[in-house]
């Protein structure tokens, strides 16, 4: 059998976890900030762990783990 290919769009965006799950960073950080609340732009900061739902279609892109 071939090899698979991974998408070269998940592995620029999401790291996996020493125990296995997917983070990835926060939506919405870009622009139009001035809208947003402080609350909210300080609790996006940094990285987030993936819901499960959404972690299982991305771990399709990475046959073989990051």
């Amino acid at each position: 059998m071939p090899k698979l290919k991974t998408k070269s769009g998940a592995k620029k965006r999401f790291k996996m976890t020493a125990s296995g799950k997917l983070k990835a960073g926060v939506a919405g950080k870009r622009h139009r900030l001035i809208s947003h609340n402080a609350k909210y732009i300080r609790q996006n900061r940094g990285t987030k762990v993936m819901s499960e739902a959404d972690a299982q279609i991305i771990k399709k892109f990475l046959p073989y783990g990051l």
